[in-house]
């Protein structure tokens, strides 16, 4: 399992309500139904997930979450789950109100565009990061919004959402040395619980 996903299953309760957003293969999902006997429900956009987290035997709902989740209940969730999603939608700024309206809890993953590599590539290098943990190129990569440790507190703040804990991780799961003092500088994941 990725590291972020490692980490966050510890801030979800034991047979709660999940909603998985961006929901993949749905392997995280099948995870914390068997490990922590969660209610969960799956939204996804890509077929190949859809039918991948089917055969699991998951309740998946396929869905672009840019055209909004009007369809879920407010507060019908304990926790809604984006995990390196956020940076891959058109518009993260609805998502995350979204999130927050329809879970008490929102937990939320990205890349962290902040990372010293990210920075020594583009400014060095002169081109766009490119890693083992985000391979792609510009021109075919699924992030739309790079964003940082910094943009997304600074968000987190304008919208008055809560940040009830922070988590960044490096390519281990081992917390990156100096990560705690300058997380945007040091992490190359940063992982979120927020809340209204």
């Amino acid at each position: 399992m990725r590291t972020d996903l490692t980490h966050i299953q510890r801030w979800i309760a034991p047979r709660s309500r999940v909603l998985d957003l961006g929901c993949g293969d749905g392997e995280f999902l099948e995870f914390l139904q068997k490990q922590r006997q969660v209610r969960g429900i799956g939204v996804e956009i890509d077929q190949k997930y859809i039918t991948a987290a089917i055969a699991r035997g998951l309740n998946v709902i396929e869905q672009d979450m840019d055209k909004g989740l009007a369809n879920f209940p407010d507060r019908s969730f304990d926790t809604v789950v984006l995990a390196l999603a956020l940076q891959a939608v058109n518009y993260p700024d609805r998502v995350l109100e979204e999130m927050l309206r329809i879970g008490r809890e929102g937990i939320v993953t990205f890349p962290n565009f902040g990372h010293w590599r990210c920075r020594l590539q583009l400014g060095l290098g002169g081109h766009m990061p490119k890693s083992r943990f985000m391979p792609h190129t510009w021109y075919n990569t699924p992030n739309i919004h790079y964003c940082t440790v910094h943009d997304f507190e600074a968000l987190c703040r304008e919208r008055q959402i809560r940040i009830l804990g922070r988590r960044v991780v490096g390519n281990t799961s081992n917390p990156p040395i100096l990560s705690g003092r300058w997380p945007n500088l040091f992490a190359t994941t940063a992982i979120y619980l927020i809340s209204r």
